[in-house]
Order: structure tokens, then sequence, then C-alpha cells
């Protein structure tokens, strides 16, 4: 069960909103890091949550713990960006709310023809995660990532969320 979340939406110096995860959970080093993240991921099945920005309800189905966690993409990651997707999944709600700036893709691949029927769309959503200092064991400071959020617009007029994809720490100040 999904409790004891520390989690805040904060709005940075550019007046922009970040979700702040101030923990980390998951280290996403091994395999079995990727299934803890798919188990916890599968609390979020069948609820829905709402994007400020565009009022859009963007709901969680059986197909996105297993997506989000063992996509080609993932599998792809490597260091710091895998650990910034495995805390992520703590922040689902938070991400889905302060998500901005939808663009419109249509579907592309015959797979998709009825769970995409009518195209995806890509959101910019932004977090941060704790650094930890080594001698103390205290947060010295957070790494902002930004990345896309792909929700698919299936053929029931539903949207789901799809998966979290193209995560990049951000190159400004970390936030202190």
């Amino acid at each position: 069960m999904i409790e004891d979340k520390n989690i805040n939406i904060v709005t940075d110096a550019d007046g922009k909103k970040l979700v702040l995860i101030n923990d980390v959970r998951f280290k996403a080093k091994v395999r079995d890091d990727w299934k803890a993240v798919e188990e916890y991921l599968k609390e979020y099945i069948g609820k829905f949550y709402e994007i400020e920005e565009t009022s859009e309800k963007i709901y969680i189905s059986s197909d996105f713990p297993d997506e989000y966690a063992s996509s080609k993409s993932r599998i792809a990651l490597k260091g710091a960006v895998a650990k910034a997707k495995a805390n992520a999944a703590q922040a689902v709600p938070e991400l889905i709310r302060t998500a901005t700036n939808p663009k419109y893709e249509v579907n592309r691949k015959e797979k998709h023809k009825t769970d995409a029927a009518y195209g995806w769309h890509r959101y910019e959503i932004r977090f941060a995660l704790p650094v930890y200092d080594d001698k103390t064991g205290n947060i010295a400071r957070y790494n902002i990532y930004s990345a896309s959020m792909l929700v698919r617009h299936a053929n029931d007029s539903r949207q789901y969320l799809y998966d979290i994809l193209a995560i990049k720490k951000e190159t400004s100040s970390p936030l202190e």
C-alpha cells in the first residue's frame, strides 16, 4: 500500500512547478529493484488524477507498471537517470497534476491501434531528488530532472498514463 509519501509540489524561482521527492526508496541497480518499482506502481491501478493546467483526467491502467519498469527505453537507462525514473514512481499523482505543455502525436504503430486509437499526448514534467552528504547522511542538495510523460488516448475516450520518458538531469544549479 502506498503510504508515508514524503513529496511536495513547489514553485521554483522561474515560477515553474516542481515535484520534490524527499526519499530515495529505489536504487535501480539490479532487476529486483525494478520488480519492486513495478509492484509499487500496481497500487495506482484503477485510479485517476487530474492535470491542473488542462483539467484532463489521466487514468492508470493495468499495463502501466510493466511498461514503466520493463520497456526498452527503461532497460537502456543507466546510473543516476535509472535511479531517477525508479524514484519518480513514488510521485505519479503529483507528476500528473503538475504536467504542462501537452503535445499531440498520431498513433504510428499498428500494435497500438486500439489502446491509442486517438493518438498520444506528451507532457512536460519536472521533479527533484535528494543527494545525500556521505559524511552526515543528511540531504546536501536536490538534483532536478525534466522528463516527458507519455499518455495514450484510447478508444474508450479515456487517457491513460503509458510511461515516463526522456528523463534528463537539468544543468541549472541544484536545489539547495
